[in-house]
């Protein structure tokens, strides 16, 4: 099938789907083909996008080159991730078991802003997050940092 874009003389522009087009020449000769506006049967083929130079270029394919465009980084992998993790757990002070109320004076401005680490119950992170203090929770591990 092929959509042919027309346009009467009433100057309405539809589009018609035909097997081709030499079918459409085929319907338009045995008037067939009307403007489903006015009814008219003195419709012309208008220029379909295909057909029309725009001046675009046309899209790079995969196999040409892309020289002089910026590389994109490539994502980190799940040990990188990981390590990044241990890095800022290792850079951060740990406040144990004070770890809810020492986040909340810091959120507070109340204390010195830091990164901390520490331990929380899944009620406390609940309401840490309720309260719209950002924390990360890490299930415990055998790691020392923790």
């Amino acid at each position: 099938m092929i959509v042919i874009n027309l346009v009467c003389e009433q100057a309405h522009p539809f589009e018609g789907w035909f097997r081709s087009s030499n079918e459409f020449k085929a319907q338009k000769e045995q008037g067939l083909v009307s403007c489903p506006v006015c009814g008219s049967h003195n419709v012309v083929r208008k220029p379909s996008a295909p057909y029309l130079n725009s001046g675009a270029r046309p899209p790079i394919s995969d196999t040409e080159s892309t020289a002089g465009h910026p590389a994109q980084a490539p994502l980190p992998s799940r040990r990188q991730i990981l390590q990044a993790l241990r890095d800022l757990a290792a850079s951060a002070e740990d406040v144990g078991k004070q770890f809810a109320a020492e986040v909340r004076r810091v959120h507070n401005g109340e204390a010195e802003e830091r990164s901390l680490r520490g331990q929380a119950s899944r009620a406390e992170l609940e309401e840490l997050l309720e309260e719209g203090i950002g924390v990360l929770p890490v299930p415990p591990t055998e790691d020392p940092l923790h």
